[in-house]
């Protein structure tokens, strides 16, 4: 249950602000239908961090037992200070949108979020907990949290969140799974 709740709370705060939060919005402007670039998010979401877990899950499998809390502390940090700057909207108009809601926004936050702060969480917490399916349910749970809102308020909704704070508090989130991960290391020898 750690691995749900750790990577719903990872991914949902390091969302707010995100690239994959500001494509939201675009799409939402472009299209009229919620619900299809609802679930192009799920689809794209589940396949994407599906993938991401998969690799976190099979690095940890293969490295050296006692390097991987180390690593994994070392990842949370780098992810913490990364989470401190901000992310710029680079969506432009492409010929994907006329593929239509779904599959457009299926596409763009897939290929939106290779790379991204929350794909490069997924593999880190699934390298740290022994449940890569919880992993990959609680980061989609955490991408939909912060998504759905936004394509329900839109522009509204983004103009009151305190975009800074969110990324601070993301940014104090890593850093303290980073520190759980070493208490662990410690607590164990």
């Amino acid at each position: 249950m750690d691995a749900l709740l750790a990577s719903t709370l990872a991914v949902f705060i390091a969302e707010i602000g995100d690239k994959t939060q500001l494509l939201s919005l675009f799409l939402i402007t472009r299209f009229s239908q919620r619900l299809p670039v609802i679930l192009g998010i799920l689809v794209a979401t589940l396949v994407n961090h599906g993938l991401s877990a998969w690799l976190g899950a099979w690095v940890a499998s293969w490295l050296p037992e006692a390097w991987l809390p180390w690593l994994v502390a070392l990842s949370f940090v780098v992810i913490a200070v990364w989470l401190l700057f901000p992310d710029k909207d680079d969506s432009a108009d492409s010929g994907l949108l006329g593929l239509g809601a779904f599959s457009a926004t299926t596409i763009l936050f897939f290929l939106a979020e290779i790379g991204d702060k929350t794909q490069i969480a997924t593999v880190v917490l699934a390298a740290r907990y022994d449940a890569t399916l919880l992993v990959i349910v609680g980061s989609t749970i955490g991408m939909l949290a912060a998504n759905v809102p936004v394509i329900m308020a839109g522009q509204w909704l983004l103009e009151r969140l305190p975009l800074a704070a969110a990324r601070i508090g993301a940014s104090i989130l890593f850093a303290v799974l980073a520190l759980i991960t070493l208490a662990t290391v410690f607590a164990s020898a």
